[in-house]
Protein backbone atom coordinates (compact mmCIF):
# COMPACT_ATOMS: atom_id res chain seq x y z
CA UNK A 1 0.00 0.00 0.00
CA UNK A 2 1.29 3.67 -1.40
CA UNK A 3 1.82 6.13 1.84
CA UNK A 4 3.52 9.38 2.46
CA UNK A 5 4.85 10.07 6.76
CA UNK A 6 3.97 13.90 7.43
CA UNK A 7 6.06 16.11 9.66
CA UNK A 8 3.74 14.99 12.64
CA UNK A 9 4.13 11.25 11.42
CA UNK A 10 0.63 10.69 10.11
CA UNK A 11 0.89 7.89 7.67
CA UNK A 12 -1.18 9.29 4.26
CA UNK A 13 -2.75 6.85 1.66
CA UNK A 14 -2.92 6.97 -1.65
CA UNK A 15 -3.63 5.33 -4.97
CA UNK A 16 -1.70 6.04 -7.88
CA UNK A 17 -2.84 5.39 -11.18
CA UNK A 18 -2.04 5.44 -14.59
CA UNK A 19 0.90 7.89 -16.53
CA UNK A 20 1.36 11.16 -17.97
CA UNK A 21 0.26 14.53 -16.46
CA UNK A 22 -0.49 14.07 -12.83
CA UNK A 23 -4.00 15.40 -11.73
CA UNK A 24 -4.80 14.63 -8.29
CA UNK A 25 -8.23 14.83 -6.25
CA UNK A 26 -9.02 15.25 -2.98
CA UNK A 27 -12.09 14.18 -1.75
CA UNK A 28 -15.51 14.26 0.55
CA UNK A 29 -16.56 13.67 4.01
CA UNK A 30 -16.72 11.01 4.77
CA UNK A 31 -15.37 9.50 2.30
CA UNK A 32 -12.47 8.17 0.81
CA UNK A 33 -10.38 8.31 -2.41
CA UNK A 34 -12.17 5.61 -3.65
CA UNK A 35 -15.21 8.06 -4.26
CA UNK A 36 -13.26 9.11 -7.48
CA UNK A 37 -12.63 5.97 -8.63
CA UNK A 38 -14.49 6.30 -12.05
CA UNK A 39 -12.78 9.38 -12.40
CA UNK A 40 -9.39 7.90 -12.07
CA UNK A 41 -9.91 5.16 -14.28
CA UNK A 42 -11.23 7.15 -16.80
CA UNK A 43 -8.58 10.03 -17.26
CA UNK A 44 -5.74 7.35 -16.50
CA UNK A 45 -6.99 5.60 -19.48
CA UNK A 46 -6.91 8.69 -21.45
CA UNK A 47 -3.19 9.25 -20.42
CA UNK A 48 -2.91 11.34 -17.04
CA UNK A 49 -1.96 10.08 -13.79
CA UNK A 50 -4.42 10.44 -11.15
CA UNK A 51 -3.37 10.59 -7.51
CA UNK A 52 -6.02 10.45 -4.51
CA UNK A 53 -5.30 9.92 -1.19
CA UNK A 54 -7.33 9.44 2.09
CA UNK A 55 -7.17 12.48 3.86
CA UNK A 56 -5.72 12.47 7.21
CA UNK A 57 -8.52 10.18 9.26
CA UNK A 58 -10.28 9.19 6.65
CA UNK A 59 -9.92 5.56 4.34
CA UNK A 60 -6.58 4.00 4.96
CA UNK A 61 -4.92 7.09 6.34
CA UNK A 62 -3.66 7.40 10.42
CA UNK A 63 -6.47 8.16 12.63
CA UNK A 64 -5.08 10.87 14.49
CA UNK A 65 -6.81 12.94 17.63
CA UNK A 66 -4.97 16.60 15.85
CA UNK A 67 -5.10 18.14 12.80
CA UNK A 68 -9.12 17.27 11.49
CA UNK A 69 -8.55 21.09 10.10
CA UNK A 70 -8.51 22.62 6.78
CA UNK A 71 -5.14 24.20 7.64
CA UNK A 72 -3.52 20.76 8.16
CA UNK A 73 -5.30 19.13 5.29
CA UNK A 74 -3.62 21.43 2.61
CA UNK A 75 -0.39 21.06 4.30
CA UNK A 76 -1.12 17.04 4.03
CA UNK A 77 -1.65 17.38 0.26
CA UNK A 78 1.22 20.03 -0.36
CA UNK A 79 3.50 17.10 1.64
CA UNK A 80 2.04 14.56 -0.44
CA UNK A 81 2.73 16.71 -3.65
CA UNK A 82 6.51 17.37 -2.77
CA UNK A 83 6.90 13.72 -1.75
CA UNK A 84 6.06 12.58 -5.24
CA UNK A 85 7.56 15.70 -6.85
CA UNK A 86 4.58 16.20 -8.42
CA UNK A 87 4.86 19.06 -11.14
CA UNK A 88 1.88 20.87 -13.24
CA UNK A 89 -0.43 19.26 -11.54
CA UNK A 90 -4.34 19.73 -12.14
CA UNK A 91 -5.99 19.24 -8.81
CA UNK A 92 -9.51 18.42 -8.47
CA UNK A 93 -11.55 18.55 -5.01
CA UNK A 94 -15.46 17.76 -4.31
CA UNK A 95 -17.17 18.82 -1.64
CA UNK A 96 -14.51 19.42 1.23
CA UNK A 97 -12.12 18.64 -1.06
CA UNK A 98 -12.82 21.59 -3.43
CA UNK A 99 -11.94 23.42 0.03
CA UNK A 100 -8.98 21.46 0.65
CA UNK A 101 -7.83 22.35 -2.93
CA UNK A 102 -8.47 26.46 -2.18
CA UNK A 103 -6.60 26.09 1.01
CA UNK A 104 -3.78 24.38 -0.36
CA UNK A 105 -3.49 27.14 -3.50
CA UNK A 106 -4.11 30.03 -0.35
CA UNK A 107 -0.63 28.57 1.95
CA UNK A 108 1.40 27.43 -0.81
CA UNK A 109 0.90 28.46 -4.28
CA UNK A 110 0.35 27.70 -7.83
CA UNK A 111 4.05 26.96 -8.15
CA UNK A 112 3.13 23.02 -8.57
CA UNK A 113 -0.64 23.68 -9.87
CA UNK A 114 -1.41 23.85 -13.74
CA UNK A 115 -5.11 24.31 -13.64
CA UNK A 116 -7.96 23.60 -10.49
CA UNK A 117 -11.33 22.00 -10.92
CA UNK A 118 -13.82 22.37 -7.68
CA UNK A 119 -17.00 19.71 -7.64
CA UNK A 120 -19.93 20.63 -5.13
CA UNK A 121 -17.26 22.23 -3.28
CA UNK A 122 -18.37 23.92 0.32
CA UNK A 123 -15.85 27.18 -0.80
CA UNK A 124 -16.41 30.33 0.30
CA UNK A 125 -18.21 29.33 3.53
CA UNK A 126 -20.64 26.98 3.88
CA UNK A 127 -22.36 28.67 7.78
CA UNK A 128 -24.65 31.22 7.77
CA UNK A 129 -23.66 34.91 9.38
CA UNK A 130 -24.30 37.88 9.12
CA UNK A 131 -21.95 38.40 6.58
CA UNK A 132 -22.99 35.07 4.59
CA UNK A 133 -26.76 35.09 4.86
CA UNK A 134 -27.12 32.47 2.32
CA UNK A 135 -25.55 29.63 4.14
CA UNK A 136 -26.45 26.94 6.34
CA UNK A 137 -27.44 27.47 10.19
CA UNK A 138 -25.24 26.64 12.79
CA UNK A 139 -28.20 24.36 13.56
CA UNK A 140 -27.83 21.61 10.72
CA UNK A 141 -24.22 21.15 11.59
CA UNK A 142 -24.70 20.76 15.10
CA UNK A 143 -27.37 18.29 14.00
CA UNK A 144 -25.10 16.59 12.42
CA UNK A 145 -22.53 15.93 15.02
CA UNK A 146 -25.26 14.63 17.08
CA UNK A 147 -25.79 12.28 14.69
CA UNK A 148 -22.44 11.14 14.20
CA UNK A 149 -22.32 10.58 17.71
CA UNK A 150 -25.60 8.84 18.84
CA UNK A 151 -25.12 6.41 15.41
CA UNK A 152 -22.71 7.02 12.66
CA UNK A 153 -23.27 4.12 11.07
CA UNK A 154 -26.68 4.83 10.41
CA UNK A 155 -26.39 8.21 10.21
CA UNK A 156 -24.12 7.07 7.21
CA UNK A 157 -26.69 5.01 5.56
CA UNK A 158 -29.41 7.78 6.19
CA UNK A 159 -27.11 10.30 4.31
CA UNK A 160 -26.64 8.91 1.26
CA UNK A 161 -30.11 9.50 0.59
CA UNK A 162 -29.84 13.43 -0.20
CA UNK A 163 -26.39 12.93 -1.09
CA UNK A 164 -27.19 11.47 -4.12
CA UNK A 165 -31.01 12.88 -4.66
CA UNK A 166 -32.46 9.18 -4.13
CA UNK A 167 -34.93 10.77 -1.99
CA UNK A 168 -36.44 13.00 -5.12
CA UNK A 169 -39.22 11.67 -6.98
CA UNK A 170 -38.26 9.08 -9.66
CA UNK A 171 -35.06 8.67 -8.43
CA UNK A 172 -32.93 5.75 -9.62
CA UNK A 173 -32.11 4.57 -6.28
CA UNK A 174 -28.74 2.31 -6.53
CA UNK A 175 -28.03 0.09 -3.06
CA UNK A 176 -24.56 -0.49 -4.13
CA UNK A 177 -23.67 3.07 -4.13
CA UNK A 178 -24.94 3.67 -0.68
CA UNK A 179 -23.47 0.78 0.88
CA UNK A 180 -19.82 2.02 -1.31
CA UNK A 181 -20.89 5.54 0.68
CA UNK A 182 -21.65 3.28 4.12
CA UNK A 183 -18.19 1.33 3.89
CA UNK A 184 -16.49 4.51 2.90
CA UNK A 185 -17.81 6.43 5.66
CA UNK A 186 -17.13 3.54 8.31
CA UNK A 187 -13.70 3.28 7.44
CA UNK A 188 -13.19 6.79 8.61
CA UNK A 189 -12.27 7.44 12.16
CA UNK A 190 -14.45 8.54 14.45
CA UNK A 191 -12.25 11.65 15.70
CA UNK A 192 -11.79 12.83 11.44
CA UNK A 193 -16.16 12.32 11.33
CA UNK A 194 -16.75 14.88 13.93
CA UNK A 195 -13.83 16.81 13.50
CA UNK A 196 -13.94 18.03 9.95
CA UNK A 197 -17.80 19.24 10.29
CA UNK A 198 -16.50 22.06 12.05
CA UNK A 199 -13.36 22.08 9.29
CA UNK A 200 -15.94 22.17 6.19
CA UNK A 201 -18.83 24.00 7.37
CA UNK A 202 -16.47 26.88 9.60
CA UNK A 203 -13.73 27.78 7.26
CA UNK A 204 -14.06 30.83 5.49
CA UNK A 205 -12.41 30.33 2.00
CA UNK A 206 -13.00 33.39 0.50
CA UNK A 207 -9.35 34.71 0.63
CA UNK A 208 -7.93 31.31 -0.82
CA UNK A 209 -10.57 31.97 -3.63
CA UNK A 210 -9.27 34.76 -4.29
CA UNK A 211 -5.61 33.51 -4.80
CA UNK A 212 -6.37 31.05 -7.02
CA UNK A 213 -4.30 32.38 -9.95
CA UNK A 214 -4.47 29.14 -12.94
CA UNK A 215 -7.89 28.28 -15.10
CA UNK A 216 -10.15 26.89 -12.50
CA UNK A 217 -13.58 24.74 -13.63
CA UNK A 218 -16.38 24.57 -11.26
CA UNK A 219 -19.43 21.77 -11.27
CA UNK A 220 -22.21 22.37 -8.78
CA UNK A 221 -25.65 20.94 -9.24
CA UNK A 222 -28.52 23.07 -8.91
CA UNK A 223 -30.42 20.09 -6.45
CA UNK A 224 -27.24 19.71 -4.36
CA UNK A 225 -28.62 19.02 -1.36
CA UNK A 226 -25.64 19.27 1.17
CA UNK A 227 -23.78 21.69 -0.55
CA UNK A 228 -26.79 24.20 -1.52
CA UNK A 229 -25.40 26.08 -4.94
CA UNK A 230 -26.60 29.54 -3.57
CA UNK A 231 -23.78 29.68 -1.24
CA UNK A 232 -20.88 28.07 -2.50
CA UNK A 233 -20.26 27.89 -6.37
CA UNK A 234 -22.43 30.69 -7.42
CA UNK A 235 -19.93 33.04 -5.08
CA UNK A 236 -17.06 31.07 -5.88
CA UNK A 237 -17.40 31.37 -9.70
CA UNK A 238 -16.79 35.22 -9.06
CA UNK A 239 -14.03 34.98 -6.30
CA UNK A 240 -11.85 32.77 -8.59
CA UNK A 241 -10.65 35.48 -11.80
CA UNK A 242 -11.64 34.22 -14.74
CA UNK A 243 -13.74 31.05 -13.27
CA UNK A 244 -15.34 28.87 -15.69
CA UNK A 245 -18.93 27.72 -13.68
CA UNK A 246 -20.80 24.71 -15.70
CA UNK A 247 -24.13 24.23 -13.39
CA UNK A 248 -25.63 20.27 -14.13
CA UNK A 249 -29.37 20.66 -13.93
CA UNK A 250 -30.73 18.64 -11.24
CA UNK A 251 -27.50 17.57 -10.34
CA UNK A 252 -27.02 15.92 -6.76
CA UNK A 253 -24.29 16.30 -4.72
CA UNK A 254 -23.18 13.12 -5.20
CA UNK A 255 -22.59 13.79 -9.28
CA UNK A 256 -19.28 12.25 -9.48
CA UNK A 257 -21.06 9.09 -9.44
CA UNK A 258 -24.41 9.95 -10.23
CA UNK A 259 -23.85 11.60 -13.65
CA UNK A 260 -20.23 10.50 -13.78
CA UNK A 261 -20.10 10.21 -17.52
CA UNK A 262 -21.17 14.00 -17.60
CA UNK A 263 -18.51 14.78 -15.06
CA UNK A 264 -15.48 12.84 -16.55
CA UNK A 265 -16.15 14.10 -20.47
CA UNK A 266 -16.11 17.88 -18.17
CA UNK A 267 -13.18 16.91 -16.67
CA UNK A 268 -11.44 15.74 -19.77
CA UNK A 269 -12.46 18.71 -21.83
CA UNK A 270 -10.74 21.65 -19.31
CA UNK A 271 -8.11 19.55 -18.46
CA UNK A 272 -7.14 19.32 -22.75
CA UNK A 273 -8.32 22.90 -23.08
Amino acid sequence: MSRITTRDGTKIYYNDWGQGQPVVFSHGWPLSADAFEDQMFFLASHGYRCIAHDRRGHGRSSQPWQGNDMDTYADDLAELVRQLDLKDAIHVGHSTGGGEVARYIGRHGTSRVAKAMLIGAVPPLMLKTPANPEGTPMEAFDQIRAGVLADRSQFFKDLTMPFYGYNRPGAKVSEGVRNSFWLQGMMAGFPASYFCIKAFSETDLTEDLKKIDVPTLILHGDDDQIVPIVASAMLSSKLVKGAQLKIYKGGSHGMCTTQKDDVNADLLAFIKG
